[in-house]
């Protein structure tokens, strides 16, 4: 008689805890681990560097989300996302997505801390598991200035305001801005939107292409003091095309502009002479992988041109191995080489070797 009292008192409690925002709150998570090997041959100040061994954190993540229906097909959701370091601290830190927003007939709005339409087009490439995949020397949306507090990264950009459009047969277009205002009150930066980015794209069954622009709204000479001077008046666009099932992707960008690292010297003048002449940065990469049973090979080419007068064209390749031991945790072995000499980047050959689990 008591058990049974117990029971109903336990299941009349249960009953008052609202269910519906239990099961719509998700926590994930993704750990990734590698031991790297990495040979420069040179270095900013074209000095040889010994190889190394290094434990790496590859973009370890923790995460929360959910959403809530209110009705009417509108729907309110939410994330969180932090950066994890496996190996040597700094937990919760980094440019991760953070937002809320809403959804409905009229499209998605999101504010916050979010992934870039740039980034949506030109990820088809993102194939390979080591942080080592993408830098200034292969991809030019690697880089952009901190003064846009996005930590060197044109992936995710903070202070942003982000829309999409619903999908119209495949087609789709989505526009991000930027609203900073600890630095669009400083001299060279708008009084508003300070960055704003959009893409157009199509993605229906396998095939996938997009195309996108990105604009930094500044003045393009900006007197930095002690006889420098630089260009906050930049941009990039590109283009990504893709073909994937199951079995087998096959994908292709290419990019141009001024928005980027290889000459993240911005245009700077030192006494009227140009320190860097990055006036139009060019890239492309060709990426292709196979699946067969637990197993995935991958493959990847291409060439940077930085744009600066009198330097060679960048050559990067990616080969790269995963067994899958379940749909959550696999292994992986990648090898980055990189044949470069010009004022940032110098060869470079690495050997990663790492785990992945999500959950």
């Amino acid at each position: 008689m008591k058990k049974t009292a117990l029971t109903l008192a336990v299941a009349a409690a249960m009953a008052t805890i609202p269910l519906a925002a239990q099961a719509d709150t998700i926590l994930y998570g993704e750990a990734k681990v590698s031991v790297d090997y990495v040979d420069d041959s040179g270095d900013l100040t074209d000095s040889d560097r010994d190889g190394y061994w290094d434990v790496v954190n590859n973009g370890s993540k923790l995460g929360i989300k959910g959403f809530e229906d209110l009705g009417s097909g509108l729907q309110a959701f939410y994330q969180y996302e932090f950066s994890v370091d496996m190996t040597e601290g700094g937990n919760f830190s980094g440019l991760n997505q953070k937002f809320v927003g809403l959804a409905g007939g009229f499209g998605t709005v999101t504010v916050g801390t979010q992934d870039t339409p740039y980034w949506k087009i030109l990820n088809i490439i993102d194939i390979f598991h080591s942080s080592r995949m993408f830098d200034g020397a292969v991809y030019l949306g690697a880089g952009l200035s901190t003064e846009t507090n996005t930590n060197g990264a044109l992936g995710t950009l903070a202070n942003s305001i982000d829309y999409r459009t619903p999908n119209f047969g495949g087609f789709s277009a989505e526009a991000l801005l930027v609203l900073d205002g600890r630095i669009n009150d400083r001299d060279g930066f708008s009084d508003s939107v300070d960055i704003w980015n959009i893409n157009l794209k199509y993605s229906q069954g396998p095939i996938f292409a997009g195309l996108t622009y990105i604009k930094l709204d500044g003045d393009d000479d900006v007197n930095l003091g002690q006889g420098l001077r630089t260009n906050f008046d930049l941009d990039n666009w590109g283009l990504g095309l893709g073909y994937k099932t199951d079995q087998f992707l096959i994908g292709a960008i290419y990019e141009q502009g001024t928005f980027n690292v290889v000459n993240s010297e911005r245009h700077t003048y030192l006494n009227g002479v140009k320190l860097a002449t990055g006036d139009d940065a060019q890239s492309w990469m060709l990426a292709g992988q196979y699946a067969f049973g637990n197993n995935v090979v991958r493959a990847a080419y291409g060439q940077t041109d930085t744009g600066i007068d009198g330097e060679d064209s960048i050559d990067n390749w990616r080969v790269g191995y995963q067994y899958n031991f379940s749909k959550r945790t696999l292994l992986w072995a990648e090898y980055f080489g990189r044949e470069a000499d010009t004022l940032f980047f110098g060869d470079q050959n690495a050997i990663s070797l790492g785990m992945k689990h999500l959950f």
